[in-house]
């Protein structure tokens, strides 16, 4: 055999194992707008992107399959849903922005229950940039620019953690194709402190992947599948505090605030694939009203998400 086959072949074999072999790391981004669900809707909660990154560990324990640990850098950015006003008073929702730094971690229980924690730093206000991240992508895209800032929730330290379990449900009635979870969420900081309870369901037209190796919570880190589904969920949510439209804890010094609505009605639907190394996701969300704001009204936006396995 040639020096040149050899070679040849050896980059084949070499190719072949890496392919095959387990991923153990993710990196990707998720941008969120209410510009993927309207080219006319544009309120509220109107940008968001997060970068992340996370690992894949092995568990000790017997009752869990896998851990992960999670990196990212995120900003969120409201506003009102009109671009001026001729008073502030007529503001249904106040101008704010937040900007975070997170650390999490993830466990996938050998049942495909999952139990999820996190903590953020970061800064609620003029400190977070909101201002000028959103007037330099209108400049960019060419929108007009948002003129009311100054009238933007005011600085607050943020720290803030968040916590989500998940338990499938309905096992024994459940097919190969469609599958059911209760999940429970938990925020407690200076920025957002609620809870929020409902269903979530899974289904596609081929075999679902296990959660623990699954999309749907992050878990594709350390597995092969591939996955193509559809998913929706609503929830009751119960929220004490929101920072972004009552201000900080310990001042009162944001020029536009209001009294919250504290039991809403929230939705979300949409498609997750994943092929060999790339993941890919799409999501409609609704909020219910948020606040008393007279001219306030429940909203929607979308989140596209990718991410790559390393």
């Amino acid at each position: 055999m040639s020096f040149r086959k050899k070679i040849t072949i050896s980059l084949l074999l070499f190719s072949a194992v890496f392919y095959c072999q387990d991923t153990h790391s993710e990196i990707g981004i998720i941008t969120d707008n209410d510009l993927y669900t309207s080219t006319i809707n544009d309120m509220y909660y109107t940008n968001g992107l997060e970068i992340f990154y996370r690992h894949h560990t092995p568990s000790n324990n017997f009752k869990i399959y896998k851990k992960t640990i999670e990196f990212k850098l995120g900003q969120y950015i409201y506003t009102p849903s009109l671009m001026t006003y001729e008073e502030s008073e007529t503001m249904e929702r106040p101008y704010a922005s937040y900007l975070f730094g997170e650390v999490g971690r993830s466990f996938f229980y050998k049942n495909e229950s999952v139990l999820k924690a996190n903590l953020r730093l970061g800064y609620l206000g003029p400190n977070a940039f909101g201002r000028e991240v959103q007037n330099n992508f209108h400049d960019l895209v060419g929108y007009p620019k948002f003129k009311e800032w100054d009238y933007q929730i005011q600085n607050a330290l943020a720290i803030q953690t968040h916590f989500l379990f998940s338990k499938r449900v309905f096992q024994k009635n459940d097919s190969e194709f469609v599958d059911f979870h209760f999940r429970s969420k938990a925020n407690l900081g200076t920025i957002f402190t609620g809870v929020s309870t409902g269903l979530l369901s899974r289904m596609s037209l081929k075999k679902l992947a296990p959660v623990y190796n699954s999309t749907l919570y992050d878990g594709a880190v350390g597995s092969n599948e591939s996955e193509f589904y559809f998913f929706i969920a609503t929830n009751i949510n119960y929220q004490l505090y929101d920072a972004t439209i009552q201000g900080s804890l310990f001042s009162n010094n944001s020029p536009v605030t209001f009294r919250l609505i504290p039991i809403r009605f929230n939705g979300e639907a949409g498609v997750k694939y994943r092929k060999n190394k790339l993941n890919l996701s799409y999501t409609f969300m609704y909020k219910g009203k948020e606040s008393h704001s007279p001219k306030g009204t429940g909203y929607f936006y979308g989140s596209i998400g990718l991410s790559y396995l390393l």
